[in-house]
């Protein structure tokens, strides 16, 4: 018994996730150790950063419809989630993506998108301060929390995705008219924030528009 338990718990994330899934681990700067689900399907790559409710499952659905473009997916669990454990810096939830996309760069990604959403939002934003000039290709930050220098923003584009009804509308507005150019922002119907969107009758629509993005 003990070994078919053992047998099932080895086999899960390829029976959940399929037989191009793999759970992986990667070190950040500051001594963290980050889990991460790791969709593989092309040359291309797009690491998913969750909000606060949320954890890297919850991305299942989104990543294998990105998968389906030919975009490889890694949906991180922020430290403190899952088996992930900060480093140094208990609350840097931005060296996590840092460490993703060194970790994407070492298995020899070059074309790196960042899709956060809500705390992971603010986390890809800061994340793209950080980061060098070429490292994030386009930065998607779905009701993202606001940041204190978006200005300082580094990423081939940035896109705002916010509702329009949602509480951080017009914060995430004035951090769209801080950023950087080249810049987007597009507004979804009703007053769902981040990932909740994806609850909604907008779901179709918002996964679309990051495929779009994706594909630009």
């Amino acid at each position: 018994m003990k070994y078919l338990l053992s047998l099932f718990l080895l086999l899960f994330p390829f029976f959940a996730f399929g037989k191009n899934t793999s759970g992986v681990q990667f070190s950040t700067a500051d001594g963290g150790t980050i889990s991460a689900n790791l969709f593989k399907a092309g040359p291309q790559a797009v690491i998913l950063a969750h909000g606060a409710i949320f954890n890297k499952e919850s991305w299942k659905p989104l990543a294998e419809q990105i998968t389906k473009e030919g975009i490889t997916v890694l949906a991180i669990d922020f430290r403190g989630y899952g088996n992930s454990q900060p480093g140094s810096n208990v609350s840097g939830l931005e060296e996590d993506v840092l460490g993703a996309l060194d970790f994407l760069q070492r298995e020899g990604y070059k074309n790196i998108s960042v899709l956060g959403a809500s705390m992971g939002g603010g986390a890809s934003a800061r994340a793209a301060v950080l980061a060098k000039p070429d490292q994030i290709k386009r930065l998607i930050l779905l009701s993202a929390v606001p940041i204190k220098t978006p200005e300082k923003i580094h990423a081939g584009l940035t896109v705002y995705i916010v509702s329009k009804k949602e509480g951080l509308a017009r914060a995430i507005k004035e951090q769209y008219k801080r950023s950087p150019q080249p810049k987007k922002i597009f507004w979804i119907e009703g007053g769902a924030h981040a990932q909740h969107i994806f609850k909604t009758t907008q779901a179709q629509a918002l996964t679309r528009l990051i495929i779009n993005i994706l594909n630009e």
